[in-house]
């Protein structure tokens, strides 16, 4: 088997960086073949290459190296109901959502690219309130099976549950239930904390393949609790 490639670089870095200092169209504008040829391009050949092994981890989720539409999220922001008015993202994101579903709240596994921040991500993030309501339910039903995904065995030495909770138990769950800081989440997601050195790597493809297996019992708690096949 070929030695895999890594398509990230240091200009990729680079980019993101001196977008953050400059977040206007007409300098995004003048880089924009920059932008191709360091940020865009090399996202989706990680998509096309992730998309070879994501089969290891579930047939059920997609790996679309588009453009438009695909597993590349866009880097011009949603500014219509924002204060922040800047027009670019500073960071990439790529989303490997569950094949049932659209949307970035999907079950999905998740790549966050940008300096001084880069993780990944597998479940839900901020579930539409039907999904939440029913994943807090599949806590209370299964508290063994939560626990096997939390605690023992748990997410092993990487991941870890991250997403902001709520401050008070949901309306219509017991205060006192012993998993009840769980129900309190708003997300419900395994995360590892990277860095740019490990990205940039010769086995990150392996690694992020590797992150998303040991993420796994959570998707897959999570897919039973709002119905979706793992």
């Amino acid at each position: 088997m070929d030695r895999w490639k890594n398509p990230f670089s240091r200009q990729t870095f680079a980019f993101l960086r001196e977008l953050a200092e400059n977040n206007e169209r007409d300098w995004f504008k003048a880089n924009g073949e920059r932008y191709e040829d360091v940020v865009r391009e090399p996202a989706l050949q990680f998509v096309s290459d992730f998309g070879t092994r994501i089969d290891e981890v579930s047939s059920h989720f997609l790996a679309v190296p588009k453009k438009v539409g695909g597993s590349l999220f866009r880097i011009h922001r949603d500014v219509r109901f924002s204060r922040d008015k800047r027009p670019y993202k500073t960071h990439i994101g790529i989303h490997f959502r569950h094949e049932q579903h659209r949307d970035a709240h999907a079950p999905g596994f998740y790549l966050h690219i940008e300096p001084g921040s880069v993780f990944m991500g597998g479940g839900m993030w901020r579930p539409h309130p039907e999904a939440l309501r029913a994943i807090r339910q599949q806590i209370v039903g299964d508290a063994d099976g939560w626990a096997e995904v939390t605690v023992s065995p748990g997410l092993g030495a990487e991941l870890e549950l991250g997403g902001e909770s709520l401050k008070r138990a949901p309306r219509g769950f017991d205060a006192e239930h012993p998993r009840i800081d769980d129900i309190k989440r708003k997300s419900f997601m395994a995360v590892a904390r990277l860095n740019q050195t490990r990205l940039l790597g010769g086995a990150f493809l392996d690694e992020f393949t590797a992150l998303c297996v040991a993420a796994s019992p959570l998707m897959r708690f999570v897919c039973r609790a709002t119905g979706v096949p793992y």
